[in-house]
C-alpha cells in the first residue's frame, strides 16, 4: 500500500511540474513597480570570449625578484540584446554556472533566443555587468535579460579568477576587477566597430554604464574615477607594487579617460568599510558622473554606515542616489534562489535574504535601475521623478481613498494626493529609504 502511495504521490508531483509555468527571474510578479517590466523587445545571447594581453599576473609573484610575470588574460563575457525572433522560435534559454558554496553545477532558466538575430536599424547603450567574489556572467540575470528587452545591450563577465567553482587568490581580485570593466568596455567597442561583428550597428559605443556588484561594485567605484589609497588595505595586500596605477594619487590613473563611462551602479560595494578602508575623500571626489548605490541596511559584508553609506557621502562630485533596504543584508544584487533546486543553508546564503522576498528585491532593483540608466544613458527626463521620490522613507506616503474606494493595481503618480513613491502600488512601497544628492 505503501509503495502505491509513493507511486500515486510522484505521479501527481510530476504532473503538477510539467503544468507549472516558467519561472524567468527577469519576468517580475503582478506587484513589481512599473518600470520593472520586461520592455518591448525580445532578447537575444551570445558568449563571447575576450582576451586582455601582457597582464600582470600577481598570482605568480615571485618574492624573490619581486616581479611578476606577464599573461593574456582570459575573459567569458555573455552579452544579451535586442533581438528578432525568428517564426517557430521562442525566448528560452539554459545558463549553466558552478553552484556557489557547493560541489556541482547549477541552471538558470533564462528568456533570451541563442545567437538570435540582433534588431536592425536601432543603436542601443552598451551597459557592463560585474559580479562578486565570487560569482559569475549569470548571476544577475534578472537584470541583464530585463535591460535588454528595454533596449540596451548588456554584458556580464565571468571575472577569472573570481568565478564560482574556479576561485584563485583574492590578490587578483584586488587587481583586475577594474580593470576587467574597462577593458571589456573597450573591447566591445572596438568589435562593434567591425563590419560583420553581430555589435556592428546596434552598439552606442558613446553611452556606456557599469552596473558591479559587491567586488563588482569594488571596481566600477574606481572605473568611474575613484582611485584606491595608496595606504588602503588593497595596496597593502597586493605585492610588488603593482597596485600603484589605481591609487588617486598616480599619475597613470590621473590620465585614464574613458568619456563615453556616462554612469554606474553599485549594489553593495565592498571595501570602503575599516579596517579595508580603501578610499579616501580624495578618492571619492574623483567620481564625476552619475551613481546609483543600492544597500541593504544591515549589511553584514560591505557594512552600510561605515561603507557604502560613507562611499556614497564621499562621492561629492556625483549626482547620485542610494537606495536603502531596511533590514537587508549583503544579497540585494543578485538572482534569487533557482526554483526546485535543494540547496544547503551554506549555498542558499549566496542567494537569499532573512527578511525581504528575494524576488521583491529584484523587481524593485529592475525598477530603480531602469529608471536610473533610461536618466542618464537614454536622456528621458520623466524617469527623474522615480529616483528623486519626494520623501526619503517609503513607509510614510500616503494615498488617501474614499471608504469602499480600492486602487487596484494602479501605480501612485508621486503626486501631492498620492506620495506614495512613484510607480508602486498603493501599500506596496515599504521598508525602503531613498537618498539623493547633487554634485557640489
Amino acid at each position: 500500500m505503501g509503495f502505491r502511495l509513493l507511486v500515486f504521490t510522484a505521479a501527481i508531483v510530476s504532473r503538477l511540474a510539467a503544468q507549472s509555468p516558467d519561472v524567468y527571474f527577469s519576468v517580475p510578479g503582478i506587484d513589481a513597480p512599473e518600470l520593472a517590466h520586461r520592455g518591448s523587445y525580445s532578447v537575444g545571447v551570445r558568449t563571447v570570449e575576450l582576451v586582455n594581453p601582457k597582464q600582470v599576473d600577481i598570482l605568480n609573484f615571485d618574492k624573490a625578484t619581486g616581479k611578476a610575470p606577464l599573461y593574456d588574460r582570459p575573459l567569458t563575457v555573455e552579452i544579451w540584446y535586442p533581438a528578432v525572433i525568428p517564426p517557430g522560435q521562442q525566448e528560452r534559454t539554459i545558463y549553466e554556472s558552478a553552484m556557489p558554496g557547493a560541489s556541482g553545477s547549477l541552471h538558470i532558466l533564462g528568456k533570451a533566443l541563442r545567437e538570435a538575430a540582433p534588431v536592425a536599424g536601432e543603436r542601443f547603450p552598451l551597459v557592463i555587468v560585474s559580479h562578486g567574489y565570487p560569482g559569475s556572467r549569470t548571476f544577475l540575470t534578472y537584470l541583464t535579460e530585463n535591460l535588454a528587452s528595454k533596449g540596451y545591450i548588456v554584458a556580464a563577465i565571468d571575472h577569472t579568477d573570481s568565478v564560482f567553482g574556479a576561485v584563485k587568490g583574492f590578490q587578483s581580485t584586488l587587481l583586475n576587477r577594474s580593470t576587467d570593466q574597462l577593458f571589456t568596455m573597450d573591447a566591445l567597442t572596438e568589435r562593434a566597430a567591425k563590419t560583420g561583428d553581430f555589435l556592428h550597428g546596434i552598439l552606442d559605443a558613446s553611452k556606456v554604464a557599469m552596473v558591479g556588484y559587491s567586488m563588482g561594485g569594488y571596481g566600477a567605484l574606481t572605473s568611474a574615477g575613484a582611485g584606491y589609497r595608496k595606504d588602503g588595505m588593497a595596496a597593502g595586500f597586493v605585492p610588488g607594487g603593482y597596485f600603484r596605477d589605481l591609487t588617486a594619487d598616480s599619475p597613470k590613473f590621473a590620465a585614464r579617460k574613458h568619456d563615453n563611462l556616462k554612469a554606474i551602479v553599485a549594489m553593495a560595494p565592498w571595501g570602503e568599510q575599516p579596517p579595508y578602508s580603501n578610499w579616501d575623500d580624495t578618492g571619492l571626489a574623483g567620481i564625476k558622473i552619475p551613481s546609483l548605490f543600492i544597500v541593504g541596511d544591515q549589511d553584514d559584508v560591505s557594512e552600510y554606515q561605515t561603507g557604502v553609506k560613507r562611499a556614497f557621502d564621499g562621492a561629492v562630485n556625483s549626482a547620485r542616489c542610494m537606495l536603502v533596504y531596511e533590514n537587508a543584508r549583503h544579497n540585494v544584487g543578485g538572482n534569487p534562489p533557482p526554483p526546485g533546486v535543494p540547496l544547503s543553508f551554506e549555498t542558499l546564503q549566496a542567494f537569499d535574504e532573512p527578511v525581504w522576498r528575494k524576488d521583491r528585491i529584484t523587481a524593485i532593483n529592475q525598477h530603480i535601475v531602469t529608471a536610473f540608466l533610461d536618466l542618464y544613458l537614454k536622456g528621458d527626463e520623466t524617469r527623474r521623478a522615480y529616483l528623486h521620490v519626494g520623501m526619503t522613507k517609503s513607509n510614510e506616503g500616503k494615498w488617501p481613498l474614499a471608504q469602499g474606494q480600492s486602487a487596484g493595481a494602479a501605480f501612485s503618480k508621486g503626486s501631492e494626493e498620492q506620495t506614495v513613491w512613484k510607480g508602486f502600488q498603493r501599500r506596496w512601497a515599504v521598508g525602503l529609504e531613498m537618498y539623493c544628492a547633487d554634485p557640489r
